[in-house]
């Protein structure tokens, strides 16, 4: 065999028949067993990354127990929110954006922090710092010959003292919780210039009729989809008829969330006035404020609703007016909500307070840019005498109109469905309760129940809603709701007894955060259930209520339906019998 190679010769002994002697193994086997070797070294091979990976695991996770154990939970969140590349060591690029914050320089348009979710250590943590988004409308090429509105901000800050838990330590609450709430003194921008164009999205859609609601940006929430995160900093970029809200709630506070953290959301409108050439829109939005920045935890302020009208031409080359506004004529009008913890499942505190003023309004009708004489050159903005140029409008002549009240309660209804029965104001209920010898179906509530500044979500998006007890409530009751702080403020004013006596007897049988009442139409309460504990009986089985009080009843497949029909039926046995006749 060597010879053959290109070997020394040398002398050759004859083969013996043993195993030696056995022809090499054919190339196919040879083959498979190179494969064989091979397979068993990638196994191997394998092997010996799933054990520096489990190790490398084991690594990190004592890394992050021994940052725990050093740091605490709200802690490490601020270090896994610098720490981007997860190696446990914050770099000089890493701390750049506490830097900037610490010392001023972050720039408040192009540069910032926003969260989101990349933590390797903490993956149930939705927030890590990043680039924060800059919101740049899809502008059309400047038109020169357009005209533009210049629309004012006016805005008192909320009044501490409406708050419950205003005070520095109550109920835990500390200065560093409400800094955001303190430092907002006056709008973030005084004053601002649109082109009409920008107004477009208010526009109806075609063939549209008087006082009949459309929605500007529809909402997306629901009882059955659940709500957004609080645990948020900064709003994603507005898109398509969300940038004119975006942009004009910004001239308040520079984080508006067009879109808020429950329902219901987004903006509805409706047609108030029509003209040959103009239409008059009433609008409502519901839109929230995130007040902190990071390193400090999210504080949501949310406002009752911004409601308000524009004037505007069919095609939107002019507007003619524009309002908008936080209605200030209740005694509680904004919900705040903060966190007092890195995640989701931390503690949430939640208050209610008053804001005066948080209004934008513009100055006169929206003007040309660019004024062209004869020739089409461009004339200045002052006369030769130095006076400004006046411009003369037309007086608007209205074919179709629908009143304020009658538009704002259309819209209400767009949003709420549960406003399909009328809740009528508290003393007015019990009047009416007494012209027409019916019970008084009656709600006491902490914050506004149709409004966002409020405490009862649950009841008004699932029973206060359904069929079946709209339709009882409108055939069989008087509705209202009110708020504690109000009946308060009626209990103590000594001009009117009666008015005195029917808050008193609504306050004995209250209880944090909603009670719900059957009255007779002198004030007495025949019956009465507490949310809380209409909410824990409507989530327990049927075989496990012993009482026969709020039996489910078979009509109804919803619990809470039928849990809500049998108080109300039983709140009509109760008081009917009572009723003068």
């Amino acid at each position: 065999q060597l010879a053959a190679m290109g070997g020394p010769a040398g002398p050759t002994r004859a083969a013996s028949p043993g195993p030696a002697a056995q022809p090499p193994a054919p190339p196919r086997r040879r083959a498979r067993s190179l494969a064989l070797l091979g397979a068993l070294l990638a196994a191997a091979a394998a092997a010996a990354v799933r054990v520096c990976a489990r190790h490398a695991e084991a690594q990190a996770a004592a890394r992050q127990e021994l940052a725990l154990k050093t740091l605490g939970t709200d802690g490490l969140f601020l270090f896994s929110s610098l720490d981007t590349d997860g190696d446990m060591y914050i770099s000089p690029e890493e701390f750049k954006p506490i830097a900037e914050k610490l010392t001023g320089s972050c720039s408040v348009t192009q540069t910032g922090v926003q969260w989101c979710s990349h933590s390797p250590l903490q993956p149930q943590l939705p927030c890590k710092w990043d680039h924060r988004h800059v919101y740049e409308e899809e502008e059309l090429p400047p038109d020169p010959s357009e005209e533009t509105l210049t629309i004012e901000a006016r805005f008192q800050p909320l009044l501490p003292e409406t708050m419950t838990k205003s005070k520095d330590g109550f109920l835990g609450v500390s200065r560093l919780a409400l800094s955001g709430l303190r430092n907002w003194t006056a709008a973030a921008s005084p004053s601002a210039v649109f082109a009409t164009r920008h107004f477009q999205p208010f526009l109806p859609p075609p063939g549209q009729e008087l006082g009949e609601p459309w929605w500007i940006i529809p909402s997306e929430l629901s009882v059955f989809t659940g709500y957004l995160s609080n645990n948020r900093f900064y709003p994603p970029p507005p898109k398509g008829k969300e940038v004119i809200i975006h942009r004009l709630l910004s001239m308040f506070h520079p984080r508006p969330f067009v879109k808020t953290r429950f329902a219901p959301q987004g903006a509805v409108a409706c047609l108030t006035a029509i003209s040959d050439f103009y239409y008059t829109v009433m609008f409502r939005i519901h839109a929230e404020f995130q007040l902190s920045e990071p390193p400090d935890f999210p504080f949501w302020f949310s406002p009752a609703q911004f409601t308000g009208h524009i004037i505007l031409s069919k095609d939107a080359t002019h507007v003619r007016d524009f309002r908008l506004f936080v209605p200030n004529h209740r005694s509680l009008n904004v919900d705040m909500e903060w966190l007092y913890g890195a995640s989701e499942s931390s503690n949430m505190e939640v208050d209610i307070g008053y804001i005066p003023q948080m209004e934008l309004e513009a100055t006169g009708p929206s003007v040309p840019s660019v004024i062209l004489d004869e020739d089409g050159s461009m004339i200045d903005s002052h006369l030769p005498s130095g006076e400004p140029l006046q411009f003369v409008f037309e007086e608007i002549k209205w074919q179709q109109e629908l009143s304020w009240e009658e538009a704002a309660r259309r819209l209400e209804v767009a949003m709420y469905p549960f406003k399909k029965v009328s809740y009528l104001p508290f003393t007015e209920a019990f009047d009416r309760a007494k012209a027409e010898n019916k019970l008084v179906h009656s709600i006491l509530l902490w914050g506004a129940l149709d409004d966002q500044s409020c405490s009862g979500r649950t009841l008004r998006e699932t029973v206060l809603e359904s069929s079946p007890i709209l339709t009882l409530l409108n055939e069989s009751f008087i509705s209202t709701w009110s708020l504690v702080k109000e009946l308060e403020e009626l209990q103590n004013n000594q001009e009117n007894s009666s008015h005195q006596k029917l808050a008193g007897l609504h306050l004995e049988k209250y209880s944090f955060p909603v009670e719900m009442m059957i009255c007779l139409p002198n004030g007495t309460v025949v019956h009465h259930i507490n949310a809380n504990y209409f909410l824990d009986i409507t989530s327990m089985k049927p075989e496990e209520i012993e009482s026969n009080l709020f039996s489910f009843s078979s009509t109804f497949e919803d619990p809470s339906t039928a849990t809500y029909m049998q108080f109300l039926k039983e709140g009509l046995r109760r008081g009917l019998p009572l009723l003068q006749p």
